[in-house]
């Protein structure tokens, strides 16, 4: 990525409000910090990998050491 257009425009569009916000209120000191940060979580593909739906079919709250009673 090379503008922050491109920045921007990698992001999904309900972030780049997000990002909007937070580049204006970046102070130009810190503003390489807060691109690399974004470009960091525009390409880490943990959104896909939690929209591909890996837990799909799991239970969660149950313990596998649990005992199982009839409550017949």
């Amino acid at each position: 990525m090379r503008t922050i257009r491109d920045i921007r425009e990698s992001l999904p569009e309900d972030q780049r409000k997000h990002f909007d916000a937070e580049l204006a209120d970046t102070e130009i000191e810190a503003l390489p910090e807060m691109l690399n940060r974004w470009v960091t979580l525009s390409n880490d593909g943990f959104e896909a990998f939690l929209l591909s739906r890996p837990f799909e079919g799991m239970e969660f709250g149950g313990r596998s050491y649990d005992e199982q009673t009839d409550t017949e």
